[in-house]
């Protein structure tokens, strides 16, 4: 680079360059401004060490204009002349992963390899529907607590699914700082205030039972395979994928139980009483298919009863009861029962006290009752009493009742 071919670079300068020509600025020193076949760009040339280095600084246009570059220029010298090669955070720039690759490999690697299949691909929905679609083009290590706020707020109208995607991103950025992807204690979801979540538990009355019956049995002849899956759910307490994916070798007819080797709560029995052993026993097993509740394809088994629960409950007249909640009626009904909240905790295989917890206030009607019945044996000795012309004591001499 010769002195004749420096000048001071300006807007007309870089404007009137041709194809192929380079303009070098009179200082910083290696500041240019070259015009390549379709762009014109600045560049700095620099010595680290004895090795000569090319930067590229951005192509002409917001927010590069000369004085930008000349002010990012002296920047960048001034690392140099530190014994920083600014280089080095170039090519680091470069191979910083975006958070769609970081994300596909937190689902590869760690997800899919230390959660369960259902946890897994709930994620991989999440993933896919939401969290990659408004962020997947960011790297990893600019994402920032408010990139994390905007995508909630944009949630609100599905707050449980908000939250959802928030506890998964704060598990994903837990994993990049051990990954050395993000700095230790960056984790942008530390101060998302998550929204509330209204705890929805809804039971069925015996009135609300009845008419339930009524409807499976209307729809019996249609589906006999789905009528039994819901009755199962009913009578049994058990979660949808328990039933869904149950196995006729995981059935002991004589000792009454199912024994699963996994479930979300690892290995398990399932305690099956008479009703629902009723409906297995009833229930025809298709050759070449080990599943009790057959699906539509050859060898597998019901993965969706959705569609049909919609046209059940309809009939029944209770659009508001998901499938889920036929677990909190046998609970509902065990409480009312008298059951222990711990005996209840096993037949549902909760693996925590408190999430059984949450059926306790259903205990007050039976303790209400028994308070009643002391009352009402109390009351009516007391009553006797009176009949049999007790003695009453006076309360003062001389004082006649």
């Amino acid at each position: 680079m010769s002195q004749a071919n420096k000048k001071r670079i300006t807007v007309n300068v870089v404007k009137s360059l041709k194809p192929g020509e380079t303009v070098w600025d009179i200082s910083p020193v290696g500041l240019a401004a070259r015009c390549q076949r379709s762009a014109k760009v600045y560049c700095l040339k620099y010595r680290f060490k004895g090795r000569q280095r090319w930067l590229t600084i951005g192509k002409h246009g917001s927010p590069w204009t000369p004085d930008t570059a000349r002010t990012e220029a002296e920047r960048l010298l001034g690392m140099v002349a530190v014994g920083d090669d600014p280089a080095v955070h170039r090519d680091a720039e470069r191979k910083a992963p975006t958070m769609k690759e970081a994300l596909e490999r937190f689902l590869s690697d760690h997800i899919k390899k230390k959660r369960k299949a259902g946890t897994a691909a709930e994620y991989a929905r999440l993933l896919d529907k939401i969290i990659l679609p408004n962020l997947g083009r960011h790297r990893v290590k600019d994402v920032v607590t408010a990139d994390i706020t905007h995508l909630h707020l944009r949630l609100s109208k599905t707050p449980y699914q908000a939250n959802r995607c928030i506890a998964l991103l704060s598990k994903f950025f837990n994993w990049t700082e051990l990954e050395v992807l993000r700095p230790q204690f960056s984790n942008p979801c530390r101060h998302v205030e998550k929204f509330k979540e209204a705890k929805r538990e809804r039971m069925l009355s015996p009135e609300e039972l009845g008419r339930l019956g009524d409807a499976l049995a209307a729809f019996s002849n249609r589906s006999p395979y789905t009528v039994a899956a819901i009755k199962l759910l009913v009578f049994t307490g058990a979660r949808l994928n328990e039933i869904l994916t149950l196995r006729w070798d995981s059935v002991d007819m004589e000792q009454g139980e199912i024994r699963l080797a996994d479930s979300k709560t690892g290995a398990k029995t399932i305690h099956v009483p008479p009703p629902a052993l009723a409906v297995l026993e009833e229930l025809p097993k298709v050759h070449g298919n080990p599943y009790v509740i057959v699906g539509q394809k050859t060898g597998r088994h019901l993965v969706n009863l959705a569609k049909p629960w919609r046209a059940i409950r309809g009939t029944a007249g209770l659009d508001d009861v998901r499938i889920h909640d036929l677990r909190h009626a046998f609970a509902s009904v065990a409480v009312s029962s008298g059951m222990s909240l711990p005996i209840i905790g096993k037949i549902l295989g909760h693996s925590q006290p408190q999430t059984t917890a949450r059926y306790a206030h259903l205990a007050a009607d039976p303790v209400k009752a028994a308070a009643a019945r002391v009352a009402d044996t109390i009351a009516a000795a007391m009553l006797k009493g009176k009949d049999r012309g007790a003695n009453v004591v006076p309360l003062r001499p001389g004082h006649k009742p």
